[in-house]
Parts: C-alpha cells; structure tokens; sequence
C-alpha cells in the first residue's frame, strides 16, 4: 500500500527534501558502489551509512521505510531471471514450439499428440522427527524443522498438451538409461497416435546419443522439439511440475523413500481427477517476434 504521508513532510522538523532524494539515490546504489561489502540493503543499513556519509545528521529506520514506501522502493527484495539467446537458433526452436502449442487441438482432431516432458530431480524423501501438529482454532499447524533424511528420487512427469492430463515416473537416476523404458511406456499408451510431438529442453539424458537413437529406431513417428537455451520456461510441463508439487509435495512427511515412491504413484493419477486442464497459453509467434523487436534494437 503506497505511503500517505507527501514527501513534503518526510521528516519534519529539519529533514530536508534533499536528503531525501540522497537516500533514495543511496538505496538505488548497490553497496559495493560505495566501498561496502554488503550484498543489499535494509532500511536499518541504510540509515546508518546515511549518518555515516553526512547525508543526515540521524534518521529512524522506520522514516527510511517511509521514504522508500513512498518512492516505491524495494530493495529488500530480488528475484531471478533467464537471459535466452535471441539469435536464430531461438526463433526457431522458440516458433517450433508456439506453432504446436498454436495448433495443439487441431492436431489432437487429426490423431497427432503434442507432449511436454521435464523432470523434477533429487526429490528429497523427508521424514520430521515429530509428528507434525495440526492445525486448530487460533493455531496454524505446526511442523518439526529437524528431518530425517531417507534418499532422492527422481521424478518425470508427461503433460499430454490438449488435455492437461498427467503422466510421472519414478526414476532411480536422471539418465538415458532410466529415461528410455519411460519413453517405451509413454509412446506406446499413444501407439494409435499419427505423430507425437515432444517438447522437453536439452538436459543430458534428452539429447544423449543413446535417447535419439533409440527414438530414431523404435519410434519414428516421434518427432522432439528442443527448448531454446534458458528458455526452459516454453516447455508447458514446468508449470504442471510447479502446480503439483505445491499440492502434493510441499509440507510432505515420508517415513522412506518407499513412501514418497508410493505417493507420487498415487498422486499424479488423483491430480487427474481433480485438477488436470489445459494450459490457457497466450504466448505466440507474432507475440515472440514482437518481443524478440524490442530486445534486439
């Protein structure tokens, strides 16, 4: 909610508008800029290398707050970002995706499938060391911070686009060799399919020699779609991994690995029942080109 008090009067009493702006200059400034080793700022940091720098003879914390709020200032938060390279091999892979995603019901009308493949790696299998308290009227549950480690697991999940419908897999390593006879599965539930699409980014065990040539081989009528590099974000099945593991991983107490086994192969087929959709996808070719315009000049 933005500030109510005007900037004017900031401070009153002998808090200037030029050390105002001095402050909002200084929480725009990384640390390191002035010689300071800190990673980022805090309201408190910030009055105090005020003071230090002359700016103001004393400040409270909560009026640096104050000036930030109102020149909507955040820099206690942050957040992270993919850089793709916006060359000719993005636009291509980038388009070879959108035009699927574009067409992914006429296809479906046509027999051909389009399928999103990712990966959710060294799932950890966390057991609390006391049962978690639930919650009750005025309390919110409660959880053990210390946990018994019980091993990883690695989870793949299909997203067949023009359904939403899920498929996973528990694999005992991320490679080809445990890929494939999940790929065997997969194709063949889809054996009546004209053609299948995958889309998946260029992880090790997708783009090794054995993975394509086993395709190549025993699935011809399967054509793969790479996601452009750090673009990983085209592939529709990141959002589906994102949705379930908010339902059905977090907050999860397993006293084995056995046990998160068994959960995933549950869950994935009662995410189908209740939740499964499609992806209501807004991004497209024209879109991209726009985009790429803008970003290239």
């Amino acid at each position: 909610m933005p500030c109510q008090t005007p900037p004017g009067q900031v401070g009153r009493g002998g808090f200037p508008p030029l050390a105002r702006v001095e402050i909002e200059q200084l929480a725009c400034c990384a640390p390191a800029g002035i010689g300071l080793h800190m990673t980022h700022w805090s309201t408190r940091s910030l009055a105090r290398i005020a003071i230090a720098r002359g700016i103001v003879p004393s400040i409270a914390h909560s009026t640096v707050s104050l000036i930030l709020r109102y020149a909507d200032l955040q820099p206690h938060r942050s957040r992270y970002w993919k850089t793709p390279t916006l060359d000719g091999t993005f636009r291509e892979r980038a388009a070879d995706v959108l035009w699927c995603y574009e067409n992914v019901q006429d296809l479906a009308k046509k027999g051909e499938v389009v399928i999103c493949l990712d990966e959710m790696p060294s799932l950890k299998a966390l057991e609390r060391v006391r049962p978690t308290r639930p919650m009750r009227p005025g309390l919110i549950e409660r959880r053990e911070f210390e946990y018994i480690r019980h091993g990883t697991v690695n989870f793949l999940a299909a997203l067949i686009v023009h359904s939403g419908r899920m498929r996973g897999w528990c694999l005992d390593a991320n490679d080809s060799d445990h890929l494939r006879p999940a790929l065997k599965e997969l194709f063949r539930s889809h054996r009546d399919a004209r053609r299948i699409h995958v889309i998946w980014d260029g992880g090790a065990s997708h783009i090794a020699a054995a993975t394509t040539d086993y395709l190549r081989e025993y699935f011809p009528r399967v054509r793969t779609l790479l996601t452009p590099a750090h673009a990983s974000w085209l592939d529709q099945a990141e959002l589906l991994l994102r949705a379930f593991r908010e339902r059905y991983l977090t907050r999860g107490d397993w006293p084995s690995r056995d046990a998160l086994i068994e959960h995933l192969g549950a869950s994935w087929p009662e995410y189908n029942r209740f939740f499964a959709h499609p992806f209501k996808w807004s991004w497209t070719r024209e879109k991209m080109d726009e985009w790429i315009s803008r970003h290239t000049k």
